[in-house]
């Protein structure tokens, strides 16, 4: 059912101007790219602080709901805060008394890599996402800020420009953040791989629906209805990838996500030997330490390699 707010209010200098919900559609075009929360079943104009702190609070509270669904609203910590017991028994971290067996993630061999992407050319359905996994893996990017790319690229310097994620959520629609830590803020070069397939999803790109968040608009990659994609859809169409050509293969793919193909990207620039702090820019981590850590997936034959090459 379509939201409709009994009343809008938009600032006007340091006051509020209140309009009826027509006279604000019939004046939308002026006040396209501010900012507005739903309030009491009604639309409130708000600083860009407030309005992100009030969005990020709504996923807070869903996050929340969602874990006490899972575990009970009971919490050992609400009885510390009100001086019920004196400490917490199970603050400690779970891996200090109970083995972790969690599948560690894997990036993807070269050879799987290969032959996934020959079998997307092949297959009817899935050839239409080969230049998207492509660039997911040319670039690292993180699905979101993959999703958040728009039709205006830099063909010019062949580099991409990262200053932003588009996001979705199911209670409160699409929705665009910063990247994480300001690291997050980078320039990504684009291989020539990367570059032609962009070019493809430019020309193959379909009538995309009038639509805008926060100013931003245009997004590359869009569903059939012309909505921008984000990470669920990606998730989603990997899994069936997957499964079908397991299905047609004796020789298996592991289960693949949008954060494997990061993983992938990052793992094979280690591999190769690439400067830790230039990888960590390229990825956009927070500190080196997250990126030391895809040296330790380095494998036999390039540990070797690499023994051979200071050998030389």
């Amino acid at each position: 059912m379509e939201y409709t707010p009994k009343k809008v209010f938009v600032l006007d200098g340091k006051t509020y101007l209140e309009l009826s919900y027509a006279e604000f559609r019939q004046q939308k075009d002026t006040y396209h790219g501010r900012r507005f929360i739903p309030l009491h079943g009604m639309l409130m104009e708000v600083p860009e602080d407030a309005y992100k702190a009030f969005y990020k609070r709504k996923r807070r509270e869903k996050y929340l709901k969602d874990r006490s669904k899972d575990n009970g609203d009971f919490s050992y910590d609400m009885l510390t805060t009100d001086d019920c017991i004196r400490k917490n028994p199970f603050n400690f971290a779970l891996d200090t008394v109970i083995e972790d067996d969690r599948e560690r993630k894997a990036a993807l061999t070269p050879k799987q890599e290969e032959n996934l992407l020959a079998f997307m050319e092949q297959d009817a359905v899935y050839k239409k996402y080969r230049d998207e996994v492509i660039i997911l893996l040319g670039t690292g990017l993180r699905i979101s800020e993959f999703c958040g790319l728009t039709t205006a690229l830099d063909f010019k310097n062949r580099q991409i420009n990262v200053d932003h994620q588009l996001l979705r959520d199911t209670d409160i629609g699409y929705y665009v953040e910063t990247p994480k830590t300001k690291n997050g803020i980078r320039q990504i070069p684009m291989s020539r791989e990367v570059y032609q397939a962009l070019k493809r999803v430019l020309k193959n790109r379909g009538n995309a629906a009038p639509f805008s968040v926060e100013g931003y608009k245009n997004f590359l990659f869009l569903k059939n209805d012309g909505m921008p994609k984000v990470s669920a859809n990606y998730d989603s169409m990997l899994k069936g990838l997957v499964k079908k050509y397991n299905k047609q293969n004796k020789e298996q793919l592991p289960n693949i996500t949008p954060h494997i193909l990061r993983h992938t990207f990052c793992t094979r620039l280690a591999n190769a030997g690439m400067n830790p702090k230039a990888l960590q820019y390229i990825m956009g981590h927070a500190n080196i330490t997250m990126t030391l850590n895809y040296y330790a997936h380095a494998t036999y034959d390039s540990a070797k390699a690499e023994m051979e090459r200071l050998a030389a």
